[in-house]
């Protein structure tokens, strides 16, 4: 059981890889308060296992019903991801900022999307959760091995967490200066990551329009 526990754990944290998740994190949050940036990086890994465990339960059935597809949502991701990202090298958020809206209301929202979902709670989390508890069901202890599960998207997004409220720490010790350096730096790696995602989501679909083609 301890074996299935860290397989769980291990992979999941690899997948979500919560370093990532920094650069829009740091940009977000940049104009606020430790405290309310901690909240924020909190409130977004909560959203991030609540997302996940309604996945690991009722994802399979979700995805039927609506007749939808993981990689649907990696192209979807990969478009919110590069305009994030492009705004980001201009020097700005998104989502931008409403005049006279607290930190509190500001941070509610980004910390359900983007930061929560997608990026903490991406495609390849969501994926990887429906097959680790189908996996589960066919062990000896199924039962044991859904509370691992759990156990392990809970763990993996404490940390998550954690990482987040670290980054912001980083950022403070840079200055003005080097904040505007970094929030651009990590726009061109949100570009790159939002890349990834839309290729890896649209190749499926590419591949399935040519095996349509008759061949000639």
């Amino acid at each position: 059981m301890v074996d299935i526990f860290v397989f769980q754990l291990t992979s999941l944290f690899t997948m979500i890889n919560p370093v990532a998740a920094i650069p829009i994190y740091i940009a977000l949050t940049e104009a606020m308060t430790p405290k309310a940036a901690r909240w924020v990086a909190m409130r977004a890994s909560v959203t991030a296992f609540i997302a996940l465990s309604v996945f690991a339960l009722l994802g399979e059935a979700i995805f039927s019903f609506f007749s939808i597809s993981v990689n649907g949502l990696r192209v979807a991701g990969g478009i919110l991801f590069f305009v994030m990202g492009f705004e980001m090298l201009r020097g700005r958020t998104v989502p931008k900022r409403v005049d006279g809206e607290t930190d509190g209301d500001f941070g509610s929202d980004v910390a359900v999307t983007p930061i929560g979902i997608p990026m903490i709670a991406g495609p390849g989390a969501i994926t990887m959760v429906i097959l680790m508890i189908q996996e589960g069901k066919a062990t000896a202890t199924p039962t044991m091995a859904t509370m691992s599960l759990f156990v392990a998207i809970f763990v993996v997004c404490l940390l998550t967490a954690v990482v987040l409220a670290s980054g912001r720490q980083m950022l403070a010790k840079l200055g003005r200066s080097g904040s505007k350096i970094l929030m651009r730096l990590m726009g061109l790696i949100v570009m790159l990551i939002a890349v990834e995602f839309f290729f890896a989501g649209i190749k499926p679909y590419i591949i399935d329009i040519a095996r349509a083609i008759p061949a000639a």
